[in-house]
């Protein structure tokens, strides 16, 4: 099909409203304008700039850590949770009470998308794993209540106080059985040559027209993005994410994926969405170098000055890429140093500006990695 055909679907009678019936994707898609065919091969090349700077990173799992966590931050942002990601590095009993349901809803977001990474070793990128994936996300949280790891079997909607004045109603409950199972074969079908940056924009869309969650529909949306880009060989390591790039204009987010509907226009969407990927390669390019730059500089020109603590110095720091809050306890298990000798590392590491104590208490103090995390930010 060509996308200047593309027909996004028809809208159907429900109980006094109409909801949104979407056309079915799991066919080939071909274009005319080149300007798409330009992003696609930058964003191709950007990816594999990300690749290939991955493969040279010593220890790239560690960083990996701090991309989802804030990833987990500003997908959650989107949806209206407010914590940092200073915040959602620190250990829940350490954050202020009013704040622990926020800081829940990222930590699961965290959870869901590692489990999901670890997932795909055994199971395809499928609606099972996608269900799997919305349970962990929405459990003992403010969503729990909302069938969580199950398609919805009543109807929802999007903004408004009530059905009646909502934004947009998506499909009925009933028709999700045949559009999922289509979603999931477009994913997969080798029969049709659509390239891998082009199915998941147009699965994405898709998913978040389809709306098959009572709630949590964005936040398992943006995370399909990356599941399907390491799942499909993309992506070596699960290092992109466009949350951050969504959520920079909502509104124009929210316009690109309306204009699909409203005018069948599914080629803006893939030049919104490709251009996402080359900034968001570029930006996770960028970040990895300066991380690099931070951990070679401190082993060289801070750590070498601790003396007899150099060895356990560096043990520390290495743990600080991926735990970059902790406390003295946390320094003792790491270090296997006793307490006393714990704290004089946590008070060298200050002196070196290293750690910073973020309490300003005197006692059960908390240290965070400060040049690391606001790279991150």
């Amino acid at each position: 099909m060509n996308i200047d055909e593309f027909n996004a679907g028809i809208w159907q009678r429900g109980h006094q409203y109409q909801y949104f019936f979407p056309e079915m994707i799991n066919h080939t898609f071909v274009w005319t304008d080149e300007s798409i065919n330009e992003l696609l091969e930058k964003a191709s090349l950007k990816l594999g700039e990300l690749n290939t700077f991955s493969r040279f990173v010593p220890d790239t799992d560690m960083f990996i850590i701090m991309h989802i966590f804030k990833e987990a931050v500003v997908s959650s942002r989107i949806e209206g949770t407010r914590t940092s990601i200073d915040e959602a590095l620190i250990e829940e009993k350490e954050l202020n009470p009013v704040k622990r349901d926020d800081w829940q809803e990222v930590n699961n977001y965290v959870t869901a998308m590692n489990n999901a990474i670890e997932e795909l070793s055994a199971l395809p990128l499928s609606n099972r794993l996608i269900k799997n994936t919305h349970k962990t996300l929405l459990s003992s949280v403010r969503g729990e209540m909302k069938t969580p790891g199950k398609f919805r079997t009543s109807q929802n909607w999007i903004g408004g106080a009530s059905i009646k004045d909502a934004v947009f109603i998506p499909v009925s409950h009933i028709e999700l059985p045949e559009l999922m199972s289509d979603l999931e074969l477009f994913l997969h079908n080798d029969n049709i040559k659509v390239p891998h940056l082009i199915r998941i924009a147009i699965a994405h869309y898709q998913f978040e027209t389809i709306h098959p969650f009572l709630d949590g529909n964005g936040r398992i949306g943006r995370l399909l993005i990356t599941l399907y880009l390491v799942s499909a060989g993309v992506l070596e390591k699960p290092l992109l994410y466009l949350s951050e790039f969504f959520e920079k204009n909502k509104s124009l987010y929210y316009d690109n994926l309306t204009l699909v509907r409203t005018k069948n226009d599914l080629g803006q969407w893939l030049k919104y969405f490709l251009v996402g990927v080359v900034q968001t390669s570029e930006k996770a390019v960028s970040t990895l170098k300066s991380i690099i730059d931070l951990k070679a500089d401190i082993e060289e020109n801070r750590i070498t000055k601790l003396g007899k603590r150099s060895k356990q110095g560096r043990l520390l720091l290495n743990r600080l890429f991926s735990k970059p809050v902790l406390n003295v306890k946390d320094v003792q298990e790491i270090t296997g140093l006793s307490p006393k000798a714990s704290y004089n590392l946590v008070e060298a590491f200050i002196e070196a500006e290293i750690l910073k104590e973020t309490t300003g208490y005197q006692r059960n103090r908390v240290f965070i990695f400060e040049d690391y995390v606001k790279k991150f930010r």
